[in-house]
């Protein structure tokens, strides 16, 4: 058993700095058309609509302390220690695995398809794969597969720290493809060998990330295992 944290309470700042993270995770949420039109056009009327009711609902949850980082006292104290997962939490780390999850795998399959015929498919890959690949992180969740949102604590230790490596290897990612998107324009090449190209930047910003992840060179990528994991059994 490892000691996570030191303090009894969470102060308000800690707190109020979380918030934003949440803001974003059930905002970008809906997936099609919400989410597809956000990241292709940009916000509109809707989105804002969509942010006021998050807003409120994020400010509800968080004032109650029902919302991870949110709460007054930290939940998990230690590493190690079996206690019963709240359904706040269950929810939110469902939710925000699958902004993590489905928007980089829909990008990653777009590309890998433009490479091939050089036809951008995004739009149709969010319209007919977004909530199907939605849809199975939530059974992962169901049948207890899903780091942070398990039916049990035991494992954060090292849960956390895999979460954070997934942040960190498809947030830049998502980034730098949007980057090249952006930049394709400039690169005057035909659709087929830009395509080609994003998809080189794309697994190898992927690689990177990851494999600094997973040597725990990235904030919060340290991983702690308990009982027969931490033997190597």
């Amino acid at each position: 058993m490892k000691q996570a944290v030191f303090r009894e309470r969470n102060k308000r700042y800690y707190r109020v700095l979380h918030t934003p993270i949440w803001i974003w995770v059930f905002w970008v949420l809906p997936g099609w058309p919400l989410t597809y039109d956000l990241y292709t056009h940009g916000p509109d009327r809707r989105h804002w609509i969509w942010l006021a009711i998050i807003l409120v609902f994020v400010a509800w949850r968080g004032l109650a302390g029902r919302l991870p980082g949110c709460e007054p006292r930290p939940y998990i104290t230690h590493y190690g220690v079996h206690q019963p997962n709240l359904p706040y939490r269950v929810v939110c780390y469902t939710a925000a695995w699958v902004d993590i999850i489905v928007p980089y795998a829909l990008n990653l399959i777009g590309l890998i398809v433009a490479s091939i015929n050089g036809r951008w498919m995004l739009k149709d890959l969010y319209h007919y794969g977004y909530y199907p690949l939605a849809i199975a992180v939530v059974v992962a969740t169901v049948l207890d597969w899903t780091p942070r949102a398990r039916r049990d604590t035991v494992g954060e230790g090292a849960e956390r720290a895999w979460f954070y490596v997934a942040i960190w290897t498809v947030v830049p990612t998502q980034v730098i493809n949007w980057g090249a998107w952006r930049f394709g324009k400039f690169m005057d090449l035909a659709p087929l060998p830009l395509a080609r190209v994003r998809l080189v930047v794309c697994l190898l910003s992927t690689a990177l990330f990851f494999l600094l992840g997973y040597a725990e060179k990235l904030p919060r990528s340290q991983r702690h295992y308990e009982g027969v994991a931490a033997a190597g059994v």
